[in-house]
Formats: structure tokens, C-alpha cells, sequence
């Protein structure tokens, strides 16, 4: 097994990766806890849910099953107070345990819930999607979207720990798995030249899920994420770097209706779009936006973005939560494994846009 641990003001959780998990769920649960719900949607219940509720049942503590509708288009308020309705009628208490079986919307509403339920209890990520097992389940950010942007209800609410079984990829279709990866390369873009170049190198592999280069994977994804969160947990600063290609991605997120494109393949795109811009504005070399086009076509993500309409974009990107003062804010690379954050000249994002979009 793989252990990351991540060590934030006040909070101190364990990741643990390994094949398997799924069946020692209960060791994650804390001695205390009084009832556990797990949250997760049908298609993820169908295929791990009693699985995940015998080992969870192994506390001899009562688990409540909450499932929520499958998809981004559900991650909303009004499926969020469906969460609420059962632990009222059901009677949990601030020692009540939440688990989220499922992939980034579920880690999200459910952290989200925990976060303001009796202001405040418990909660346990299980991740199901690669997306959610290297990104969304680690770091505290949790919330909903809303129709005017994506994530602009939320709160900063930690796990208590974080269960990554490798073995439930095998079942993910190849498009999820393509959206996970995305996030995967975002981190070497950042962080991590040999990282990045590795990636380059295994890109065939990380599809085909070998177990021994997803591992890998999966665990470096980890230990990056969890070291920019430990020094800047609520994104006040170098947080934000994890951004990258988000401000383009969540723009075509709620361009389009959200669900129709997956959140990795959008970031992926937005990360061709955000190298294009670092071109134009910090002097990326335009060889390398050519590797960073080429790499997120190799792990199957979309390089084009849709066209919205210029206008269209700018007003989606304005409203991004990044924004400020009515400045659109982005996540550039002078160079593979280093970014920094900024505004940039409107007629450079247009010049961008006119590239990029198709």
C-alpha cells in the first residue's frame, strides 16, 4: 500500500492507495462515530455499493445509504438538500460519519454536506474515478455549482480520510479515464518537469490502466497536490496553481450545460488553451505548447476548444471564482514544472481564443 499523508492547519488525513480498499473501509471510519451514511449514485451502487456498505457495516455502527443522481448536471442545491432530508429523518448527530463512494461530484456534495451539516461533522472520501482519486477527493474543496458558474457554492472542509482502491479503474469507460489523466499531466505541467516527461513517455500505458504505471501515477499526483495544500490550504496563494486550464475548462463547462463534457476533458483543452496564452504573455515556448497539445491528444482529451462566441467566453471566464475585481485571472508556465498566476491583456486571450477555438 501507498500512504500520503496531508497536513493541513488543524487537520491531519491519511491517503491510502492500494488495490483493494474497498473492503477495509472500516478502518477509516473513526472509533466514535455513531451512524455512518454513505453517499454514492446508482451506477457506482451497482457495482461497489454493498460492497462498501458490508465493510463499513464491519464498525458495527448503522450505515444509511443516500443515493444521489449520476452526473455534473445533478450537482446542484436542490440534490445537495436530498442529502440533508435523509440525515434529518434519519437522525444523525455531530458524530455521524459521511463516506462519498463515487467519483468528484459525489466527493464534492457530499464534503459539502458534511461541511455545513449541524455545522460540521465527519466525512470519509472513497474516490471511483481516476479524476477524483488524483484531484477532487484530496484537499478539503468541496461545494456545488450553480447555473451562473461551476463550484460558486462551497466551502474549505477537510476528510478525515481518503480511500483510493486502484482496482474499480478497471471499470471506468476510456473517456473517464482520459478525464482523469488530464489532471494527472496538469501536475508535472506545474510542478514537475520529469514528471511531465515521464507522462510523455507512458502516455499508452496510463490508458491501458497498467496497474504498475497508474500506481505511480496515481501516488505522485497525490503527494504533489498534498504539498501545495499543506501551504496554502485555502488558496490564498500557491493553491492556485492547481488551476491550470480551469479557467478556460469551466468556461466551456457552463457554456455548453454542464455534463457534456467531462470536467477532465475540458481542463485538458483548457490546458492547450492556457499553454497558447502563456506563449502569448510569459514567453512559453511555442515547442513546448506543441508537447502540451500533442499530450493531451495522447491521453485522449479534446484540444479544440467549442465554439461559444468570443464574447460568450469572456463573460463565462469573468464569473469564474478565480476573477478579480472583474479581472479574468489565469494559470501561466514560463516553463514545464513551473507556473505562476495573473491577469492578461484581453486582446492576448482573443488572439488565444482565435486559435484555439473550433
Amino acid at each position: 500500500m501507498n500512504l500520503v499523508d496531508v497536513d493541513v492547519p488543524g487537520a491531519r488525513y491519511p491517503i491510502r492507495i492500494a488495490p483493494g480498499r474497498l473492503d477495509h473501509l472500516n478502518e477509516a471510519v473513526p472509533a466514535d462515530a455513531t451512524t455512518i451514511g454513505l453517499v454514492t449514485n446508482p451506477t457506482v451502487a451497482a457495482l461497489y455499493g454493498d460492497r462498501a456498505e458490508r465493510a463499513l457495516a464491519a464498525t458495527g455502527r448503522r450505515v444509511v445509504r443516500i443515493e444521489l443522481p449520476d452526473g455534473e448536471a445533478h450537482k446542484d442545491l436542490e440534490t445537495l438538500n436530498r442529502i440533508f432530508d435523509t440525515l434529518l429523518s434519519s437522525g444523525f448527530d455531530r458524530r455521524s460519519v459521511l463516506v462519498a463512494l463515487g467519483g468528484g461530484v459525489i466527493g464534492d456534495m457530499t464534503g459539502f454536506a458534511a461541511a455545513v451539516y449541524m455545522r460540521g461533522i465527519r466525512f470519509v472520501q472513497v474516490p471511483t474515478t481516476l479524476l477524483a482519486q488524483v484531484d477532487s477527493s484530496v484537499g478539503g474543496k468541496t461545494g456545488v455549482n450553480h447555473p451562473l458558474g461551476k463550484n460558486m457554492i462551497g466551502a474549505f472542509h477537510q476528510p478525515v480520510a481518503v480511500e483510493i482502491d486502484t482496482d474499480v479503474l478497471a471499470t471506468l469507460p476510456p473517456r473517464e479515464v482520459s478525464a482523469g489523466l488530464a489532471e494527472v499531466i496538469k501536475y508535472g505541467m506545474i510542478l514537475d518537469e520529469p514528471f511531465w516527461a515521464w507522462c510523455e513517455d507512458h502516455a499508452a500505458q496510463l490508458r491501458a490502466l497498467d496497474p504498475e504505471t497508474l500506481g505511480h501515477a496515481i501516488r505522485v499526483s497525490c503527494e504533489l497536490k498534498a504539498q501545495v495544500v499543506a501551504k496554502d490550504e485555502r488558496e490564498s496563494g500557491l493553491r492556485a496553481i492547481l488551476n491550470l486550464g480551469h479557467t478556460f475548462g469551466h468556461a466551456i463547462e457552463s457554456g455548453l450545460g454542464y455534463g457534456q463534457w467531462l470536467h477532465g476533458e475540458a481542463v485538458g483543452c483548457g490546458m492547450v488553451q492556457a499553454a497558447e496564452l502563456s506563449a502569448e504573455v510569459v514567453g512559453f515556448p511555442h515547442a513546448d505548447v506543441e508537447r502540451v497539445r500533442k499530450l493531451v491528444a495522447a491521453i485522449g482529451c479534446p484540444t479544440t476548444a467549442p465554439d461559444l462566441g468570443v464574447e460568450r467566453w469572456l463573460a463565462l471566464m469573468r464569473v469564474d471564482k478565480k476573477a478579480e475585481g472583474g479581472e479574468i485571472r489565469f494559470v501561466m508556465t514560463p516553463r514545464i514544472g513551473h507556473a505562476i498566476t495573473g491577469g492578461a491583456p484581453e486582446d492576448a486571450v482573443r488572439r488565444v481564443l482565435a486559435r484555439t477555438v473550433g
